[in-house]
């Protein structure tokens, strides 16, 4: 059952978060680069757009796999990687430009809002205390908590439920291709936010935009409307 609250075909807006909220991405680049180079790990390219998609637990695993250390447990070594982000969102991160005001306009218009994404609970409180936003979110997920990180639709099913929202009745913000096909996954619609260095990555959105500054989510609503 599809409900139309307000008129909309949409109930709720779920956004991921790293790319979507903040510019972290390369925070974690960094961190993970330091943190595993120092265990001996060669995080070559190739290695690292596998991992990208992984929550910290699963990259974590995949390292070890690849290159066994000693002396520290895994769960050592994942924390060690959340805190060194967390030390760098606040220093260096900044959030994506117009997300304030969308996140603004969706609760204007009466929708219920949600955040999934693959970044552990540690993460997610800091990115969300830094730009004093928690406050718009109804329900927050984290697939460290579902036995499968994304492209599964775990995490996007858990946001559905927990908001009480029917997950075709969900509107999606994602930018990556794992993110888009774990939303497409769960029979929501998905919005693609794209850069230079995504879009070839998010041919499965059913909508994409380059900004949210210009973003207007009332002409989505109606072309989903009009579809």
């Amino acid at each position: 059952m599809s409900a139309v609250k307000n008129n909309l075909p949409f109930e709720a807006v779920i956004f991921d978060m790293d790319g979507v909220i903040i510019d972290s991405e390369p925070l974690w680049s960094k961190a993970e680069n330091i943190m595993f180079s120092k265990l001996g790990v060669n995080l070559t390219d190739d290695l690292r757009n596998l991992t990208k998609s992984m929550t910290t637990t699963e990259a974590t695993k995949f390292w070890y796999e690849k290159y066994p250390w000693e002396n520290l447990s895994l769960e050592d070594v994942e924390k060690e990687v959340i805190n060194y982000v967390c030390v760098l969102i606040e220093e260096e991160a900044l959030e994506i430009k117009g997300v304030k005001k969308l996140l603004q306009d969706i609760k204007d218009k009466g929708l219920k809002i949600g955040l999934a994404t693959n970044s552990p609970h540690k993460v997610i409180q800091t990115v969300l205390s830094k730009l004093d936003i928690a406050h718009f979110f109804d329900v927050i997920s984290s697939a460290n908590d579902e036995p499968k990180g994304k492209p599964d639709p775990s995490v996007y099913l858990t946001t559905a439920k927990k908001l009480n929202v029917n997950p075709v009745a969900c509107l999606v913000f994602e930018d990556s291709y794992s993110g888009v096909l774990s939303a497409k996954n769960a029979n929501m619609t998905v919005v693609g936010f794209a850069d230079e260095t995504n879009k070839e990555n998010l041919e499965n959105a059913d909508f994409t935009i380059e900004s949210f500054a210009s973003f207007d989510l009332s002409a989505v609503i109606v072309k989903k409307d009009v579809d």
